[in-house]
């Protein structure tokens, strides 16, 4: 445990943007498993679960949660498994 004041508010405030990237991470993961499940079952809003995924996968390279490699990738394989199902 640090014993320097500006030491323990950075342990404090990591742990505070760990809990808030974690947090996001998950909803994101979570979009991206509807869109998959509604391409899977042909759902008629399939089109809408994929452009709430990709919104909220560039979301996350915009705050620097995931790389922008990361995202563009994630993106991609939307795109492939719609365009396939389509």
């Amino acid at each position: 445990m640090p014993n320097i004041k500006s030491a323990k508010k950075r342990v404090k405030v990591a742990a505070a943007r760990t809990a808030n990237n974690k947090n996001f991470t998950s909803a994101m993961k979570t979009d991206i498993k509807k869109a998959a499940a509604a391409i899977e079952t042909n759902a008629s809003d399939k089109e809408q679960a994929v452009r709430v995924a990709i919104k909220k996968i560039d979301k996350a390279a915009a705050k620097g949660i995931i790389k922008k490699n990361t995202a563009a990738r994630r993106k991609s394989s939307l795109a492939r498994k719609l365009n396939a199902g389509a």
